[in-house]
């Protein structure tokens, strides 16, 4: 393991890294994990890659966990990216568009890498009890991983938490506890709760180590746009659900005209609720550039919300660096109805130092996409994923998203996970 400790997100205060944390002891802000990245380079390399396993702690060397028995795992990440041919049809200029589908997760959704890292390293220090407020996927994943590792898995989410999640989580053994009202409130509740109870929570951004497992989206970006001499690559149309070692170098058949392009898309557009992979992706690029896999240029980063959950769109259009918390939050796009998220800074910055933008779209808009992504491509995408596309569209007719440009959407998770937003 090359951790060689925990910073503050916002003020820079060292933390211990063989110890468990939550939030800085200072100012109450995230933590992050920094990486001897020097040594870490000298064995993970691009080149180092073919020969690794086919799952996200293939980047060991950028992961944490010291004693590799500790690893709690279901086979997740190194998910595919299709070039969606027929879907870039539809759009007003010629793009080069790609759909991330991490519905092909355990636990059909993105929340799998994060958890994969954070009970790992929950087992890792002596954890024994987890407790999580959740909208829906990160409890599935929890529960999942808290049943493979043997550990109590205490879950509250919102009463109407589409229903899938829910059983998903009782049927692997967790306590399963519907709040009326929103994932803040039922944060509230563990915060509350967790000392007298013995939990350790695992709350999005409040404990360290979820967001190096969503960090790994931004690596195998990296492999799949031909960084890598691996068959990690993208695979054209969707026409057939391939995994991530198959397919076509995007640069060409054999990857040789990759020096003439940057080993990244020009546009990252992702799904906005609390920010883990938006937040880890970045961290990842920054990972990237000191290890000098890639220069200073990076993807432009736009967050997409709900019209009615905006937090982030509202702070990043007035100037501000952090968001307020969005009154009467609803949307049938369940992960994107959080109303106030922890790390709202770490996005937004990431957001202008990548000269991206953060934009709305409306549940009519997102639901309609699913339908159209979904006759298009074959993927049946979470309503999260699908808001990119009409998001992508108005970037359009704004000209941010120029003719030419390679852009990618994700897809956070399966449509098969909320059939109560498509009655």
């Amino acid at each position: 393991m090359n951790v060689t400790h925990l910073e503050c997100a916002l003020c820079g205060l060292r933390h211990e890294a063989n110890a468990l944390h939550n939030l800085c002891r200072e100012c109450g802000k995230p933590l992050l994990l920094r990486y001897d990245l020097e040594l870490a380079a000298k064995t993970l390399t691009p080149g180092s890659l073919a020969a690794r396993d086919s799952n996200l702690w293939r980047y060991r060397e950028v992961l944490p966990v010291a004693d590799e028995t500790n690893i709690v795992s279901l086979g997740e990440g190194m998910t595919p990216l299709f070039k969606t041919d027929r879907l870039a049809a539809t759009l007003p200029i010629k793009l080069e568009l790609y759909i991330k589908d991490e519905g092909q997760n355990p636990t059909q959704s993105f929340k799998a890498r994060g958890m994969t890292a954070a009970i790992s390293m929950a087992k890792e220090l002596g954890v024994t009890k987890l407790a999580v407020p959740s909208a829906g996927n990160a409890a599935g994943a929890m529960a999942a991983y808290a049943a493979l590792a043997g550990m109590e898995a205490n879950i509250f989410m919102p009463a109407d938490t589409p229903r899938a999640n829910i059983v998903e989580c009782q049927q692997t053994g967790a306590n399963v506890t519907l709040i009326d009202g929103l994932i803040t409130d039922c944060g509230a509740i563990v915060a509350a709760r967790k000392e007298e109870m013995g939990w350790f929570d695992v709350s999005t951004l409040k404990e360290p180590y979820r967001v190096e497992g969503k960090k790994t989206m931004g690596y195998e970006l990296f492999e799949q746009f031909g960084g890598a001499p691996t068959l990690l690559s993208a695979t054209s149309d969707a026409s057939s659900f391939v995994n991530g070692r198959e397919g076509r170098p995007v640069g060409g058949t054999d990857g040789a005209d990759r020096s003439v392009r940057a080993p990244l898309p020009d546009v990252i557009m992702y799904p906005t609720g609390g920010g883990t992979g938006l937040i880890g992706m970045w961290k990842a690029f920054d990972e990237m550039e000191q290890m000098g896999w890639i220069d200073g240029k990076r993807p432009r980063m736009v967050s997409v919300q709900s019209e009615t959950c905006a937090p982030i769109v509202r702070a990043y259009h007035a100037g501000e660096r952090f968001a307020d918390e969005f009154e009467n939050a609803a949307t049938v796009a369940s992960g994107l109805r959080v109303p106030k998220c922890i790390g709202d800074f770490l996005i937004l910055d990431a957001v202008r130092a990548s000269g991206g933008t953060a934009i709305t779209v409306t549940d009519a808009e997102l639901t309609a996409a699913v339908a159209e992504i979904g006759a298009l491509t074959g993927i049946f995408t979470a309503p999260e994923g699908a808001a990119c596309l009409p998001a992508l569209r108005k970037l359009i007719d704004q000209n941010l998203v120029q003719e030419g440009e390679s852009v990618v959407i994700f897809n956070t998770g399966s449509g098969i996970k909320y059939l109560e937003a498509f009655q």
